[in-house]
């Protein structure tokens, strides 16, 4: 009963240059995900549903010279394809509560030892201002993300969400704009 399964050495060696090559952008693709998804459960399938797509081409990955950028784009592209197709659906209208109820990731990130009132505000404060992004339109949420948060330059984004320049620079003004007015107003 020990042998149920057994694999040729010949084919896992593509699994284990996978894996090698993508584990230490996991966490940081994880993060991208989760702030373009604003909840744990879709920006973990999200990264699973980009894993999945890249691991037939997991030769071709190897030869990208900046796979993080790279990584990014895909991931990006993959969530918008995602909304699209949740859109179309008629489940859409049958989100249950309890999803958004989930434990916020972005809460988790608190310093190391806070007091009890650091906790609370950081926890107020990282919950409002996931609320504000999920407020925003999908490109000027992305562009955020991205660029405040995951520190992508524009010309990076350019690439990545495959916008020109000045459109990028007018989204990241409106988009940061409108956060100023949602956090300010408390609007959420």
């Amino acid at each position: 009963m020990d042998n149920i399964l057994t694999i040729p050495a010949s084919q896992t060696l593509p699994a284990r240059e996978f894996e090698t090559l993508l584990c230490p952008h996991l966490d940081f693709l994880y993060g991208v995900a989760f702030r373009l998804t604003g909840l744990q459960a879709d920006a973990e399938d999200l990264v699973q549903d980009v894993l999945l797509k890249l691991y037939p081409k997991y030769s071709e990955l190897a030869e990208i010279e900046k796979i993080r950028p790279w990584l990014v784009k895909v991931t990006y592209r993959t969530f918008i394809d995602n909304k699209r197709r949740y859109q179309r659906t008629p489940f859409s209208l049958l989100k249950s509560a309890s999803a958004s109820e989930e434990t916020n990731h972005v809460d988790t990130l608190a310093s190391q030892n806070p007091g009890p009132a650091q906790m609370v505000e950081n926890k107020f404060t990282s919950r409002n201002i996931q609320a504000a992004l999920n407020m925003l339109n999908e490109e000027q949420k992305a562009v955020c993300v991205l660029h405040d948060i995951e520190g992508f330059s524009l010309p990076e984004l350019e690439d990545i969400l495959a916008t020109p320049l000045g459109t990028l620079k007018s989204r990241l003004h409106r988009a940061r704009a409108s956060l100023k007015k949602i956090i300010k107003y408390g609007t959420f």
